[in-house]
């Protein structure tokens, strides 16, 4: 089973949840943004991941600036205290497959959590080939 922990609105997640489901996987899709976090949700997920709340905390179109994420000092409990209070401070997508869990950004990042590749061609939203004609990664 693979999860994909979703925002609708993200380029990015859109591109992942349709390669996921290229690949011919059903993935269970969480709405992160409005179903939020709970604390061993998110530690668990970034255990998992193998990352910090810093390496997870999307920077760029989120209050992270503005509630002062970005200053040094800040620590991983803070942020994660704040990840928990403002779901959408969680870069994503975040994908777990019996595979492993990773923050999929780039999209293509996703790959080697799936049985198996889509067949290609594939393309993210913006025209950018994921995968050729013979299935083969574009680097």
């Amino acid at each position: 089973m693979i999860v994909i922990h979703h925002n609708p609105a993200c380029g990015t997640s859109r591109n992942v949840l349709e390669i996921i489901r290229a690949s011919g996987a059903k993935p269970v899709v969480i709405d992160y943004l409005s179903e939020g976090w709970t604390r061993p949700q998110l530690l668990a997920l970034l255990a998992a991941g193998d990352l910090t709340p810093r390496q997870a905390l999307r920077t760029s179109k989120s209050p992270a600036a503005e509630l002062g994420l970005l200053e040094a000092g800040v620590t991983d409990a803070q942020i994660l205290d704040a990840m928990l209070a403002h779901p959408v401070l969680v870069n994503r997508p975040i994908v777990v497959s019996p595979k492993g869990v990773r923050l999929c950004r780039p999209s293509e990042a996703v790959l080697p959590l799936l049985d198996s590749l889509p067949p290609g061609p594939l393309y993210k939203e913006d025209g950018q080939m994921i995968l050729n004609e013979k299935g083969q990664i574009i680097d």
